[in-house]
């Protein structure tokens, strides 16, 4: 301990000026006993650059081999020389260095404190929030150093929470109250296991109520941020929820077909947005992060030619029929489906993330908001908004609208209904298709995609108000946060049963929806 702690003294004085690795450094860290190789690995740190940081990291990954007195770094399977980085030749009597756990500690912390200096702000963020999960008395000289200087707001909070972790269990009482009171601030559940640790362990009344004071603090700190993140998956569940009704809200709105078939056009809508991942892979490697700015369009096209020929074909001669037209459109979703898995087989498939797609944004401290539902959410508000446009705003709107409140009267007027029943169908089915492109972002794709949210988004269209886009939204929306909320207090199952329980009285109180299509033959 005491050789760790004046190493760390000795780097934290000493890691912001770098100079080159040289051999007999990366020697004498390789080889020797312990207690040379970690004071060599001092000596070396202390002014360490990205090679020496680099070789550390391979001593760490058990990455080294020797043969004689030389070192080299072996990557991929080949032979890196360690101080210039050129590609060299592994004696075949090379053997691997081997580093018991004291020395792997060691190699840990000076990797820790090399990322902490370092110029890149996510390496630094990144070391501090190491230092932190594993809160060591030994590292205190390094933090402190850190603290003087650096210069990002978010890192330096977080470097006083390191510090604060580490004083916590000081023989100072004075120091472990002015812990208590720092730790307060942190949104970290790892802060409130350390908290609860030292109450049990505690004995001093004032510290002890410092702790508790710091411990609702965070408890309550913890708390916000879980909801936060139950209305995050709410929203980002009603997203889907919406995306997936949209098109559902159109047809059956339009011409009250129940069209048990949607959830397969949404898998439609998956499936081309597998194959043009294929054909980017296969042909464009370079443009493989912007395939899906190129699977949308096919998505929705796919979908939509899908659904214009079903209605051509099957549904234009059983309207008015609405049993009928639920059992064909059934049997057409279960040859949809066998027909995907003779083509791309019973398994699911692989769709990738773009690069822009991985990773989130961490906010309240541990609550992360992954970047692919945070697109979808604004994808489903993107798609929402031009449907808003072209129904309000374009000739063929005008038409979806005036045969949706009085089919007799628009024929009359010269408008072709049936062709409109045909383009609203295809513009339904390709929304369904969009919706399907989203999916596949966020979950698996198989032939079995579309029976997981043909219920809910009927159950959407239903609460909404059939044909109704504003309706639609709220119920979407409603529905998504209401079942991530129930489901946090009563478990999925009975989220779900509570959810459906509550449309039941819902509709039967207002059985027009959350809003009534208006027109001279609506009810009043």
């Amino acid at each position: 301990m005491l050789v760790r702690t004046l190493f760390l003294i000795a780097l934290s004085w000493g890691v912001a000026s770098a100079h080159a690795l040289t051999v007999e450094e990366a020697r004498a860290v390789a080889l020797g006993e312990t207690d040379a190789r970690i004071e060599a690995l001092s000596k070396a740190v202390a002014n360490a650059d990205d090679k020496t940081a680099a070789f550390l990291q391979a001593l760490a990954d058990d990455s080294v081999k020797v043969a004689g007195d030389k070192v080299f770094i072996v990557k991929d399977g080949k032979g890196i020389d360690p101080v210039s980085g050129a590609p060299v030749d592994i004696p075949a009597d090379a053997e691997d260095v081997v580093s018991n756990n004291r020395m792997r500690g060691e190699l840990d912390t000076a990797l820790g404190a090399i990322r902490l200096f370092s110029p890149n702000a996510k390496e630094r963020a990144a070391s501090v929030k190491a230092l932190a999960a594993e809160p060591d008395a030994s590292r205190l000289p390094l933090v402190e150093k850190a603290l003087q200087s650096e210069q990002v707001e978010s890192i330096r909070a977080q470097l006083v929470l390191a510090r604060a972790a580490i004083l916590i269990a000081s023989d100072d009482p004075a120091r472990r109250t002015e812990a208590a009171r720092s730790l307060a601030s942190s949104r970290d559940p790892a802060t409130k296991t350390l908290l609860l640790a030292r109450l049990k362990e505690e004995a001093d009344p004032a510290v002890k109520s410092a702790l508790e004071v710091a411990l609702r603090q965070v408890e309550s700190s913890l708390a916000w941020a879980d909801r936060a993140g139950q209305m995050f998956s709410g929203l980002s569940l009603g997203s889907i929820l919406l995306l997936v009704a949209l098109g559902l809200a159109i047809t059956y709105g339009l011409m009250g077909v129940i069209n048990m078939a949607h959830g397969e056009l949404m898998m439609i809508g998956a499936y081309a947005t597998y194959v043009v991942q294929g054909v980017f892979r296969k042909f464009f490697p370079g443009l493989f992060d912007w395939y899906l700015l190129a699977a949308l369009p096919v998505a929705f096209m796919a979908s939509a030619l899908m659904g214009a020929i079903l209605e051509r074909s099957v549904i234009r001669f059983l309207y008015g029929r609405p049993l009928e037209t639920l059992l064909a459109t059934w049997g057409i979703s279960l040859m949809l489906m066998q027909g995907v898995r003779t083509v791309f087989g019973a398994q699911n498939v692989g769709v990738e993330n773009p690069s822009w797609m991985s990773g989130g944004v961490v906010v309240m401290g541990a609550l992360q908001l992954p970047w692919n539902r945070i697109i979808i959410i604004g994808f489903a508000l993107a798609v929402l908004a031009g449907m808003a446009w072209l129904i309000a705003r374009t000739r063929l709107g005008l038409f979806v609208r005036g045969v949706t409140q009085n089919r007799p009267i628009a024929s009359c007027m010269g408008v072709n209904t049936a062709r409109i029943d045909t383009y609203a169908f295809a513009l339904g089915s390709g929304i369904a298709g969009l919706a399907g492109c989203a999916l596949s972002q966020i979950g698996n794709v198989g032939p079995d995609l579309g029976q997981g949210y043909i219920v809910d988004s009927f159950m959407v269209v239903v609460l909404g108000g059939v044909g109704q886009l504003a309706g639609t939204v709220y119920a979407a929306l409603g529905l998504g946060i209401l079942n991530k909320f129930l489901e946090g207090w009563a478990g999925a199952v009975l989220a779900k049963i509570a959810v459906l329980v509550f449309i039941i009285v819902f509709i039967q109180k207002r059985p027009q929806g959350i809003f009534a299509v208006k027109g001279r033959s609506a009810e009043a």
